[in-house]
């Protein structure tokens, strides 16, 4: 089992890890609807409370933080986890928000793309044009579920627009090196894909039997999921990836690096922070735990952080 230090416990099913300048982690918690700033020795502050579902969280080029909320999940706790299940009872959409750091005040950036409504966004990274790729997770419920997608906005609120669609169970979300590349990793098929950029918002579609115009890049075998994502400094795409508990680091050619193990099948999310962004910070989301561990390339620095 992979060597790491725990940084902050009795989480509620954190995601989203943002490394911020002044050594603290900013998260949501998903079951308590929070956004929540950690501090090195593990003390929490709240931010926000942003209701529904706060997912995926990245900053934005007003210093701003712009929230995936997925609408809510119902939620079960078995064998000493956490998870979340179908679609809450008391859901209505999912959203785009933006949220003041220093405020903690929410407002709500987009609830629709061209009058259908956001089901359930989920993670998101912005480019170096003030705008942002994000994607729909979809919503199941107990006999049928919706169509996920991969989306684009503008963090003004000027503009979205749908970049692909349907995705199945589309998830982690990022950018290569040179912001040429949007990257996808589908859940359920635990498939990575790409989609090549062609202008801010628009990408190159691959005929079929591309089912989105995607270019599949690599996939796992046996029972694994994938979560967020996460690309290094070289180019590599770092995958959190669900029930065997690890980080799966792709080469852009679909070659597997490595696969770090964590003792936590819900591990959900990694973001790079620390100097030279060499520090790997992964949320442990079915035990409520943020850990951190050295990181054998850099992160990629991320458009507007600070």
């Amino acid at each position: 089992m992979t060597d790491f230090r725990t940084i902050a416990t009795g989480l509620s099913f954190p995601e989203g890890p943002v490394a911020m300048p002044d050594g603290t982690i900013a998260l949501v918690e998903i079951e308590r609807q929070t956004v929540t700033r950690v501090h090195p020795d593990g003390r929490t502050d709240i931010i926000a409370h942003t209701g529904g579902g706060p997912n995926g969280m990245a900053l934005g080029p007003d210093g701003a933080f712009y929230i995936c909320n997925n609408g809510g999940f119902g939620w079960r706790r078995e064998h000493g986890l956490l998870r979340p299940i179908i679609q809450a009872s008391d859901y209505t959409s999912g959203s785009i928000q933006r949220v003041d750091p220093a405020t903690g005040k929410t407002d709500l950036l987009f609830d629709n793309c061209n009058g259908h409504k956001l089901r359930g966004p989920n993670d998101i990274v912005f480019d170096a044009h003030g705008g942002f790729y994000f994607s729909d997770l979809g919503k199941s419920r107990a006999r049928d579920r919706d169509h996920g997608g991969l989306y684009y906005a503008l963090a003004d609120g000027s503009k979205i627009v749908e970049v692909a669609y349907p995705i199945l169970t589309p998830n982690g979300v990022g950018l290569s090196p040179d912001g040429s590349v949007v990257y996808v990793a589908e859940t359920e098929t635990a498939r990575l894909w790409a989609f090549d950029i062609t202008a801010p918002g628009v990408v190159r579609k691959n005929p079929f039997p591309s089912p989105h115009g995607g270019r599949l890049i690599a996939g796992l075998g046996g029972y694994q999921r994938f979560d967020s994502l996460a690309v290094d400094a070289l180019g590599n795409i770092c995958i959190a990836t669900l029930i065997t508990g690890a980080v799966t680091s792709f080469a852009p050619d679909g070659t597997i690096l490595r696969q770090v193990k964590f003792p936590d099948p819900m591990t959900t999310n990694i973001c790079f922070g620390g100097p030279d962004l060499r520090t790997a910070y992964v949320t442990l989301s079915g035990t409520g735990r943020l850990v951190a561990l050295p990181w054998p390339e850099p992160g990629l620095k991320l458009n507007h952080a600070a």
